[in-house]
């Protein structure tokens, strides 16, 4: 039985700058961050050569052609991992649309899992780029390729999406204190509606070369959010978040509304320096930076919203348990 933990994460700016349609002509950047919110991919050998997958849903197959779940079929695939084993998928996040980046972390414990469980465990790079193959070039979703990357290494990182396709990233430098005190300024809060993220993408997409001017703005705000963040100037990444979320909002119809426009103002009058809804847009989670002494206040405007708590994450996809026997297939 092998066990893969790989983290949701939050992204604060560049996001829609991470489509190749976009970055292998004008060049991106995003900076984002694990959270300690997880995936969990559980892998263990059948005796016979049946598969069997439990999420939502259950299904025994005879064939990895016959799997329903798409991510799981491919990353089976991908693997050669492709009879005899079960495999259950657990989520903190169970619902779908949150904008935390489920799809990819799933896609990127997927193969870490299989591979561990095949014997052949693969670097973060080699997860992250084959996330993206089979989530954008295998069945065609229009999402960009932050989430695979940040699920992959963990941190709080800025990557870099190279006109040559290839992706770099950084850690930030931020002291141990500094990354804590940075968690405890981020809060989030559900909107209390979900979205189907791929209507909003599909025309954010579409509308990459009108955008050009507004989404390299975006990727000169990503380099300012490292540059203030390995300064230690915390409250500066707030602030260009607000910036961002301005920017954001002009890029596809859906992204916001007006009562989408009315949390984020609530939020900014009660001490929010900035925010974002985190994803596409649209539903999910609303991500705001506010200052630890604002907080209470913060929590009394949005009362009316469930708040999420959560910590920023260290570390990347890793396995959490694995014991292989010698028989394996």
């Amino acid at each position: 039985m092998v066990i893969s933990q790989t983290p949701l994460r939050i992204s604060f700016l560049g996001g829609g700058t991470d489509f190749k349609d976009f970055y292998m002509v004008h060049g991106g950047g995003v900076v984002s961050a694990a959270i300690d919110k997880y995936i969990f991919v559980i892998v263990k050998e059948r005796f016979d050569d049946k598969i069997y997958i439990n999420y939502s849903e259950k299904e025994i197959v005879s064939s990895v052609e016959n799997v329903r779940h798409e991510l799981v079929r491919e990353a089976m695939k991908m693997t050669g991992v492709t009879s005899g084993v079960e495999i259950t998928t657990l989520a903190d996040i169970p619902s779908e649309g949150s904008g935390l980046g489920s799809s990819s972390s799933l896609t990127v414990g997927l193969l870490n899992a299989l591979y561990t469980h095949a014997g052949e465990p693969k670097a973060p790079e080699i997860l992250a780029q084959q996330a993206c193959e089979i989530e954008i070039d295998i069945l065609g979703k229009p999402i960009g390729v932050q989430d695979q990357y940040i699920a992959a290494y963990g941190n709080l990182r800025k990557f870099d999406f190279n006109k040559d396709g290839t992706v770099t990233n950084r850690k930030m430098t931020l002291t141990g204190a500094q990354f804590r005190d940075l968690g405890e300024n981020l809060m989030l809060f559900f909107t209390n509606r979900t979205r189907k993220s791929e209507s909003i993408l599909t025309e954010q997409k579409d509308k990459i070369r009108i955008n050009v001017p507004t989404l390299c703005q975006m990727t000169g705000l990503a380099v300012k959010a490292e540059n203030c963040l390995n300064c230690g100037d915390l409250y500066r990444l707030g602030e260009l978040m607000n910036e961002g979320w301005r920017l954001k909002k002009s890029l596809a119809s859906k992204i916001a509304d007006a009562e989408i426009d009315n949390l984020y103002e609530s939020a900014l009058s009660a001490g929010a320096l900035g925010g974002k809804i985190a994803g596409a847009g649209g539903g999910g989670f609303l991500l705001v930076y506010c200052p630890l002494e604002r907080r209470a206040e913060l929590r009394e405007k949005l009362s009316q919203l469930r708040e999420f708590a959560f910590n920023l994450e260290y570390d990347g996809t890793k396995i959490i348990f694995n014991y292989r026997r010698s028989t394996l297939k």
